[in-house]
This record gives C-alpha cells, sequence and structure tokens, in this order.
C-alpha cells in the first residue's frame, strides 16, 4: 500500500476533495491550494493525464469514475493526451507563492507545464551522459 497525506481529513472527506482538486485543475489549468493539498493533487492529477494517454475504454472508465464531469474526461483524453503525448511524466508543478492571512499555511499553485499563460516556463531536457560500462 502507497504511502499519501492524510490532510486531516477522513478518508470519504479526502477522496471526495481531491476528485474535486483534479477536476478543477483539468478545467481551468492552474489553480491555487495549500502546499500540502497541492502535492497529493499533483500524484493524482498526473495519473489521470497518464490514464488519458492510455486511450482506452479501461482507462476511460477508470479516469470517469475519479474526475468529476464529462468534460473533464473529454479535455483529459482529447487536449492533454495530444498535448503531453511526447511526455514521459511529469506533466504538473508545483509553485509556492505565498503564506495565508488567516492561519498561516504556505499557498502554492498547482499548474500542468507546456502551456499557455505559464507562470513559469519548463526546463529544457538536460541531456543525460553517457552510462560508464565498468570493464572485467
Amino acid at each position: 500500500m502507497g504511502k499519501f497525506r492524510k490532510l486531516g481529513r477522513h478518508a470519504a472527506h479526502r477522496v471526495s476533495m481531491l476528485r474535486t482538486m483534479v477536476s478543477q485543475l483539468v478545467k481551468h489549468e492552474r489553480i491555487e491550494t495549500t502546499v500540502a493539498k497541492a502535492k497529493e493533487g499533483r500524484r493524482k492529477a498526473d495519473q489521470m493525464v497518464q490514464l488519458g494517454k492510455e486511450d482506452t475504454l479501461d482507462a476511460a472508465r477508470r479516469a470517469s469514475a475519479f474526475v468529476r464531469g464529462d468534460d473533464v474526461v473529454h479535455k483529459l483524453f482529447m487536449e492533454l493526451a495530444y498535448c503531453y503525448k511526447d511526455r514521459a511524466g511529469g506533466y504538473t508543478r508545483l509553485l509556492r507563492t505565498r503564506i495565508r492571512v488567516g492561519d498561516a499555511t504556505p499557498m502554492a499553485y498547482i499548474e500542468f507545464v507546456d502551456r499557455e499563460n505559464e507562470l513559469r516556463e519548463a526546463k529544457p531536457a538536460t541531456p543525460q551522459p553517457p552510462q560508464r560500462v565498468p570493464l572485467d
């Protein structure tokens, strides 16, 4: 079983919050939330984009079981899957923005990379050095 943040909520509330957060992220392509929620939401959003890239009936059913709204599923499988077809992972980025006034909670933007109106441009891919093979 994988590790995850509990976010101070019971299981049903946590899943509902993550479903709503991922759906709004797909719809608006950028949302502001707390850093802890953004880190968990980023994991689920990347999983949903990966399902969109699979482009199978099973993937569509699994995605529609998690996200809210047929328009969100359509955007996942048509727009985002096409946009990230050559990217192996890392579809979202987390940008820390401010400290919330009421309770001093660190806030952050979570947004998709390689899109219009980005807050920060994506870093270019760095070439990997060749792997050295040990001599026998």
